[in-house]
């Protein structure tokens, strides 16, 4: 059983910066693509970024392109996502997420198997 844990979310100013990470465990880490997606009150879930299974690749929602970064560490089993210039409208529960499949979108929520609890990130203006 693949287990997610988020950690690194707060209470943060405007134009702040915050990085959040995702432990894996259960299996292993490197077979997976691993995705970041966010629900804001009263919204949808919506993608945020994604890392292929090798790293090779990666994927940006245009509204965080240029202020968030996500990147793995194979050896420690975690993904992470550097969220920088943070602005009210990025606050969300944000959602770790993994999956096995291979090339085709990576922003389909379904497409990933294991979903972390999420971890709350809150903007302050």
């Amino acid at each position: 059983q693949v287990q997610l844990l988020e950690s690194g979310g707060g209470l943060v100013q405007a134009g702040g910066s915050l990085r959040l990470a995702c432990a894996v465990s259960g299996s292993t880490f490197s077979n997976y693509a691993m995705g970041w997606f966010r629900r804001a009150p009263g919204k949808e879930r919506e993608f945020v970024a994604a890392l292929s299974w090798s790293g090779s690749s990666t994927f940006y929602a245009d509204s965080v392109k240029g202020r968030f970064t996500i990147s793995r560490d194979n050896a420690k089993n975690t993904v992470y996502l550097q969220m920088t210039s943070l602005k009210p409208e990025d606050t969300a529960v944000y959602y770790c997420a993994a999956g096995s499949f291979r090339g085709g979108s990576y922003y389909n929520g379904p497409r990933y198997e294991f979903w972390g609890q999420g971890t709350q990130v809150t903007v302050s203006s």
